[in-house]
């Protein structure tokens, strides 16, 4: 009954309306629930079994119809450099490269901004971690569904009718200019260079695990194209590409989502109920993240799946993690740049309900679709084709499509991985094309050349510095392989929060604030939010491997040293372990820690705080009359709009 009640609890949330959630997401601040130790394991129900037997026997591979999915990928890349030899004939001026000369509609640019929303790291990476860590991976999808609320209430009106191309115009209005614009461009491609390399590697391991094209060649083919539709087509191009693919993604994940209801007799209590019962699920929680060599009396494993605190082990984690999102999507470069491309504040606010609309339907999918992943596929099939969970989604439509080898199935998964290839290549054009524009416009134009320089030379800046800023993305993204695609853009979106978040708001709203403001709140909330991850549990710390290994090989020993004989699965797990502890014994983190110094995985509790702090203390410290004077300039062409053609014809 207890079971049943929890399971019940878990989809009344997940079948609640996504705008619901974007409007009121869950406490993330909840303290994890404690195990029920006091209720029974309950018994083996018929997908109990089923889930059992697909864990003795993990998939090794995805395995793909090559001739189909390359066919499917040839359809793909075709359609969208058609785009670009269109938009390229189109694109004449720095308006028509920056922001397609503010020419977009609000219903394209909300296509267009859930494209930039919806990247390879929910599409892959998403699914992947719930379909591991079960509830608190739906923590991640949860908090994009609400971030969008803050830009729409308080940011795109202001920021559309206040800047020009960049984050920087919006910041330069009324302090230094070229200090304001060299600190602004610095943060703006560090934020997008977080989230590129997302993409990159969620672009590597696709191509790898199905075409078998090995990681490097991957990623520098799909860096490749990411710079042509940016070179030579601009925002014009990036636009139309984002709405193609977020259309494709929106239809495959409505029909996977529609056959894994399907799959549970679209009931949701009997969906979770299964998922409780799920002896491969069990085994997973018990042995992959719990580390309980030996099962705890009266445990239930299945039901702890369904409790917070498995991934995001502190009731502050959640908290931080719920920050990161609610306020990170307001300063990410990719997102503000999309004001500018619509012709009026009314445009803008439209743009972003219709993609608020979009990206709640899809996160509420991929919720569903992840823990289908988790039920029908294992988490132990999963873990066995890639340790970060980015091939559920995958393995999960080829599955639903009749399996490996089958016809359905091999459409299916082929027409999946197209949409997810298209995701990447749109998501990497948009951010590439912020960070180009950060330095080419913000830099180059404005700071080097003060704002002398003809069309002509801006067009070909930006060109050059896209091909430069893609070359940087495809070589940090044969750095990252091993990484969890949704982990990196968390930590995205937590410096987003952090440094470019504090900022925009208090320069648009208050009158005292001024260039040194500017300066203190960028530099501080990013530096501290940088500083906080490379000491936090994110990072892989050798030693911590090392003493779960030997925590394992003590178990299993004296489990031999009382008579027990091991199973061929224990005995493995037993040389498995003790391999890992002589590897990584005597090693240190990236930054030569043995352990964490910080407990979260996400800072945003702090550095943004710090970031707001910064920015006020540095604003008192070193006031400007002039900032102020200018305060009411501002204030009404923020409000009206009055102002913004001449800019945009700059």
């Amino acid at each position: 009954m207890k079971n049943k009640i929890a399971a019940l609890t878990i989809a009344v949330s997940l079948c609640v309306s996504p705008l619901v959630f974007a409007a009121a997401a869950p406490a993330v601040g909840t303290a994890a629930a404690a195990p029920a130790a006091s209720i029974a394991a309950p018994a083996k129900s018929a997908p109990a079994a089923a889930t059992a037997k697909a864990a003795e026997a993990p998939a090794a591979k995805v395995t793909p119809n090559r001739g189909i999915t390359i066919g499917m990928f040839a359809i793909i890349i075709a359609v969208t450099m058609g785009v670009v030899v269109w938009a390229a004939k189109k694109t004449q001026t720095a308006a028509d490269f920056y922001t397609a000369g503010g020419g977009i509609t609000g219903f394209q640019n909300g296509w267009a901004i859930a494209g930039d929303y919806m990247s390879a790291a929910s599409f892959l990476g998403m699914s992947g971690l719930i379909s591991l860590y079960g509830i608190d991976g739906f923590m991640y999808a949860v908090g994009p569904m609400f971030s969008f609320i803050a830009i729409l209430l308080v940011i795109a009106e202001p920021c559309r009718n206040a800047g020009k191309y960049t984050l920087g115009d919006i910041l330069s209005f009324r302090s230094s200019p070229k200090i304001v614009r060299g600190v602004a461009a610095l943060s703006t491609v560090t934020v997008s260079i977080f989230y590129l390399i997302a993409q990159m590697v969620g672009a590597g391991k696709l191509m790898q695990m199905l075409l078998g094209i090995p990681y490097r060649v991957s990623v520098i083919g799909v860096g490749a194209l990411m710079v042509a539709y940016v070179v030579f087509g601009g925002m014009k191009a990036t636009t139309w590409v984002q709405i193609i693919k977020a259309s494709l993604l929106m239809g495959a994940t409505t029909v996977l989502c529609i056959l894994v209801a399907a799959k549970a007799g679209f009931n949701p209590v009997t969906f979770f109920t299964d998922i409780v019962n799920s002896s491969a699920i069990q085994e997973h929680v018990r042995m992959n993240v719990l580390k309980d060599v030996v099962p705890k009396d009266g445990f239930n494993y299945g039901q702890r799946f369904l409790e917070p605190g498995l991934f995001l082990k502190s009731p502050l984690d959640q908290i931080s993690l719920g920050i990161a999102w609610a306020l990170g999507a307001a300063g990410l470069p990719h997102i503000l740049m999309r004001f500018f491309t619509v012709p009026s504040a009314k445009e803008a606010r439209k743009s972003i309900i219709i993609a608020l609309f979009l990206n709640s339907s899809f996160f509420f999918m991929i919720s569903i679709i992840g823990f289908g992943a988790a039920l029908y596929l294992t988490p132990q099939s999963i873990l066995a084709v890639d340790k970060g969970g980015n091939m559920a989604t995958l393995l999960l439509a080829q599955h639903m499509g009749g399996g490996a080898g089958s016809l359905g199935g091999d459409i299916f998964l082929a027409f999946i991985c197209a949409v997810a290839f298209a995701t990447i290549l749109a998501v990497v054009s948009g951010l590439v094309l912020a960070a180009s524009a950060a330095i080419a416009h913000d830099v180059y134009v404005n700071i080097i050349k003060d704002g002398k320089a003809d069309q002509h030379l801006q067009v070909k800046v930006a060109r050059v510095t896209s091909l430069f800023v893609g070359t940087s993305a495809i070589l940090m993204g044969l750095a990252a392989e091993k990484e969890n695609v949704v982990a990196l853009v968390a930590l995205a979106f937590a410096v987003a929060a952090s440094g470019n978040f504090p900022v925009i708001m208090l320069s648009l709203f208050w009158k005292k604030f001024n260039t040194a403001g500017i300066v203190s709140g960028l530099v501080v909330g990013t530096v501290v939010a940088l500083s906080l991850v490379v000491v936090s549990p994110v990072m892989t710390y050798p030693k911590k491997v090392a003493a779960d290994a030997r925590k394992v090989v003590e178990t299993l020993e004296k489990k031999v040293a009382g008579g027990a004989v091991l199973t061929d699965k224990e005995a493995k797990t037993l040389e498995k372990s003790k391999v890992d502890y002589e590897k990584n014994k005597d090693g240190t983190s990236m930054v030569g820690l043995d352990k964490p110094i910080f407990p979260l995985k996400n800072p945003g509790i702090v550095s943004v705080p710090l970031g707001f702090l910064a920015a006020v203390i540095g604003c008192l410290l070193f006031r400007d009359r002039r900032a102020e004077e200018m305060f009411a300039e501002i204030d009404v062409r923020q409000n009206t709009g009055i102002g913004i053609a001449k800019a945009s014809d700059h």
